[in-house]
């Protein structure tokens, strides 16, 4: 038996740790990763689609003008 490449096989038998379901902290259930179950998934969803998942923005008023871009640069051209 070849022995140069025997850690080659061992490294690829080797499972990741398991990480919990991002929503409960159960191990996480093949299939569903990242969540254990369907009903961690259905969670998340609802979380997604009601908005509680959203990145917070403020909206620009048009009647503002835009914002100062800072002093001028010296560009060395004359």
């Amino acid at each position: 038996m070849p022995t140069g490449h025997a850690y080659i096989q061992a490294m690829s038998t080797a499972h990741p740790p398991a990480r919990p379901c991002v929503i409960c902290g159960k191990p996480q259930a093949e299939g569903l990763s990242p969540f254990c179950s369907r009903r961690c998934a259905d969670v998340d969803l609802h979380r997604w689609l009601s908005g509680v998942y959203a990145v917070p923005a403020e909206e620009e008023d048009p009647d503002d003008p835009p914002a100062d871009p800072g002093p001028a640069r010296d560009t060395g051209e004359t």
